[in-house]
């Protein structure tokens, strides 16, 4: 596969967040979201296989695969496969694009699908079919920029209503305390989240 980077760090995002992580971050992507924080893993990175990267994380708990979008390389499903096989529990983060239908999924897999709002100029490439496949133990993000992002992720969640947790959380830099007054005062059912290893390294590659 190949990978731009790998590390241990804790979780930043989502219903894992503050969890010990290994991560294995893949490279390529076929979206350009306009507020993209890793752009670095575009391109480049190296080869390495699946054997070395169980090596890797054999005494770690838990593995998030990210990117880039990790769905698109092939060998991923092979990766999951034998990391929860292994009694791993492996966050997988996806841009909510690739079709998730092929993809494992047993209780130690959780789905970290995005939902693109317009400000990152990407909502019109979303899979909305794959809402349909997330389970109770998945979640969808959506990053909110603005009132219109706002406006689009409660549009969303109304109309596919996810059986999974469903997490806002601002771009990074971003303040989140305008988002969580909007969620207060309109009651959504939402968690809304910050990232938190943005909070703690700020833009730093590798934690």
């Amino acid at each position: 596969m190949m990978i731009s980077e790998t590390f241990r760090s804790i979780q930043g995002e989502g219903k894992r967040i503050g969890t010990l992580t290994y991560f294995i971050r893949t490279v390529g992507c076929n979206l350009d979201c306009s507020w993209c924080d890793t752009q670095y893993a575009m391109n480049g990175g190296g080869d390495v296989s699946i054997e070395e990267l169980i090596d890797l994380v054999r005494s770690d708990d838990e593995v998030c695969l990210t990117g880039g979008e990790p769905l698109l390389h092939r060998e991923s499903a092979i990766l999951i496969e034998k990391l929860t096989g292994m009694g791993k529990i492996v966050v997988v983060e996806t841009n909510g694009s690739v079709d998730l239908s092929n993809m494992p999924n047993n209780d130690n897999v959780i789905y970290s699908m995005d939902i693109k709002c317009p400000s990152s100029h990407m909502e019109d490439r979303m899979m909305f079919s794959n809402i349909d496949l997330l389970q109770a133990k998945d979640q969808v993000k959506f990053v909110i920029s603005d009132g219109n992002d706002l406006e689009y992720a409660i549009s969303v969640v109304g109309r596919y209503s996810p059986k999974c947790e469903v997490i806002f959380s601002p771009v990074g830099g971003m303040d989140i305390e305008p988002l969580a007054e909007e969620i207060i005062a309109r009651r959504l059912k939402v968690r809304v989240l910050p990232q938190l290893h943005k909070l703690i390294w700020g833009n730093k590659k590798g934690v």
